[in-house]
């Protein structure tokens, strides 16, 4: 394809269509005092419509040399502690969240015509708190833990098959079987921002800051 096909492809595109998303009303107004709260609201409201994935989420990190990265992963849960998600500490991310333990996260759920933003530092679970979230997981989940390697170089595609039928072998021997390197995250926010669509580009946008105290609201300009 030509990169004048991919430009005139990219003008045939819409977002929001009718018939596929349901821009809803967002009152700021009636916003609760906690971000997880609504967020745990919206989730289930994306749920509800149908939206596909709506656990996976964009998570944005900056390496060892200030270099940004972002990549897409599953949310394994958000609570008083914060957002979490799982991977190698020896990834690429892994490696990236030691040299600077903050991130960001993105939720894009365009069945509605919303975002999330999550903004803040981020620390690791206990070695055995990290283990039990992977054993609580599929076994497609732990053999691909067992895999392991993750973000280094791979010779070839038939390494990669031998090295991951040895680990389904493993994980469904033994579904307990542990990946050391496997550790939970948790991002505790700093910022959490709601991001409503509006059919005439009058986008809502409300943003919740940690005080130290509890929460404070802004509105922010679209």
């Amino acid at each position: 394809m030509a990169h004048e096909d991919l430009h005139e492809l990219l003008r045939t595109q819409r977002v929001w269509a009718p018939g596929t998303t349901q821009l809803r009303p967002f009152d700021p107004a009636t916003a609760p005092p906690t971000p997880l709260t609504l967020f745990t609201h919206w989730f289930a409201e994306a749920v509800a419509a149908g939206q596909p994935e709506p656990h996976t989420m964009s998570l944005a990190t900056v390496d060892e040399d200030g270099k940004p990265d972002v990549r897409i992963v599953m949310l394994h849960g958000a609570d008083v502690d914060g957002w979490s998600f799982a991977t190698h500490a020896t990834s690429r991310k892994g490696r990236a969240l030691r040299a600077h333990p903050d991130a960001a996260l993105a939720f894009y759920w365009p069945v509605l015509g919303r975002q999330v933003r999550v903004r803040g530092a981020v620390t690791q679970a206990p070695s055995e708190e990290s283990q039990a979230d992977l054993h609580a997981r599929t076994t497609g989940a732990l053999a691909a833990a067992l895999t392991g390697r993750q973000s280094e170089e791979l010779d070839s595609l038939e390494e990669l098959g031998r090295a991951s039928e040895a680990a389904w072998e493993k994980a469904r021997e033994n579904p307990s079987e542990p990946s050391p390197t496997w550790t939970l995250y948790r991002l505790r926010p700093e910022t959490v921002e709601f991001f409503q669509g509006d059919a005439d580009r009058r986008h809502v946008r409300l943003e919740y800051r940690s005080t130290g105290f509890g929460w404070s609201r802004v509105l922010l300009w679209p």
